[in-house]
């Protein structure tokens, strides 16, 4: 990996490392070197360097609520937003738990598009008639439901 003007160059091997980091964080520095034919040392430095750099953010653990009995409803929620209050609607949405993701986008309109989580449809329902849709700067709300889940990564990018 090179840093040139604030810029992150990774070579064939940090991403090769990122790729397999990606798909199982939990495997030691000694087995990503071996699947790679490297030293774990350098498997170590090179991840040690992605860390203090910033590609690599956290580790997380996934969990499938399904297998713990929750069946809860998740919603991709599109926001038309006053431009100038987007920033803010964001930002006040990413504080709620019930929030995963946050992403603003601009087409002939700024959106602001939530992808939330809740217990059931009912607290769906009321999560976004008590905390979304007050929210100043709020022009409507859309709420498309999901129904079945086919494809679900935190992260992926081919390297």
């Amino acid at each position: 990996m090179k840093v040139k003007k604030g810029r992150i160059f990774l070579d064939d091997l940090d991403r090769k490392i990122l790729e397999i980091l990606m798909s199982n964080a939990r495997l030691t520095y000694t087995e990503i070197g071996k699947k790679l034919g490297v030293a774990h040392s350098t498997v170590y430095e090179r991840i040690r360097k992605l860390e203090e750099n910033g590609v690599i953010k956290k580790y997380t653990a996934i969990i499938d609520l399904d297998k713990l009995g929750f069946k809860p409803t998740t919603a991709f929620v599109t926001i038309y937003s006053d431009p100038k209050e987007s920033e803010n609607i964001a930002r006040k949405l990413a504080k709620s738990k019930n929030v995963l993701e946050v992403l603003i986008s601009l087409s002939e309109e700024f959106l602001i598009i939530a992808k939330v989580i809740a217990e059931n449809q009912e607290k769906l329902h009321s999560f976004i008639v008590n905390s979304i849709a007050p929210l100043p700067g709020v022009l409507r709300v859309r709420t498309a439901i999901i129904t079945k889940k086919i494809k679900e990564l935190s992260s992926t990018f081919n390297m």
